[in-house]
């Protein structure tokens, strides 16, 4: 039998409510990341736990400000 994938799903900072609500209605827990910006105002990811093999999903609405946050995505 093999072990079931996990689903993990992170968040990024458009809405981070909608994701938590999400995984609350899903009963799994939300993805460990670090999101910051950079002195000069680039973003940045760090994922913070392993997620090979598993069923990733990012929630991060297009809303604005639009292009801050389909570049963070």
């Amino acid at each position: 039998m093999h072990d079931q994938l996990p689903l993990v799903i992170f968040t990024g900072r458009a809405n981070p409510e909608l994701s938590a609500r999400i995984c609350d209605y899903l009963q799994v827990p939300l993805g460990k990341v670090r999101l910051f910006n950079f002195s000069d105002g680039e973003n940045a990811c760090q994922i913070e736990e392993n997620v090979r093999g598993g069923d990733v999903f990012v929630v991060q609405p297009t809303c604005p400000p639009v292009n801050d946050n389909l570049v963070e995505l």
